[in-house]
């Protein structure tokens, strides 16, 4: 699969990265090549595949799930740069699209 400039800017611009000019013409044979693996790997057959967390046939123990490190709030937001009502404050990351 080939992908032309203005496919490459269109996912620079939803992946929220500013390229140059240069960048686009070099990034598009490879965003073309990843493409084209992807779309190899759709093509191996799975059928008779187990899922696996891990290649390595081990058990792994489990911990009890139980809270151990709460209560400190305040010791946490001793290291945000800013916070307000005990919450970190952070920049806004979501906005229209046409932002």
């Amino acid at each position: 699969m080939s992908l032309d400039q203005e496919t490459v800017k269109k996912v620079a611009r939803l992946a929220r990265i500013r390229l140059e000019d240069e960048e686009i013409v070099k990034l598009g044979p490879q965003l073309s090549n990843i493409i084209t693996f992807v779309e190899q790997l759709a093509e191996v057959d799975t059928d008779n595949v187990e899922p696996l967390a891990s290649v390595v046939d081990i058990n792994l123990e489990l911990r009890d799930d139980v809270i151990n490190d709460g209560g400190c709030v305040d010791k946490v937001l001793t290291n945000a740069p800013e916070t307000t009502q005990g919450y970190f404050v952070v920049p806004k990351v979501v906005g229209g699209e046409n932002e």
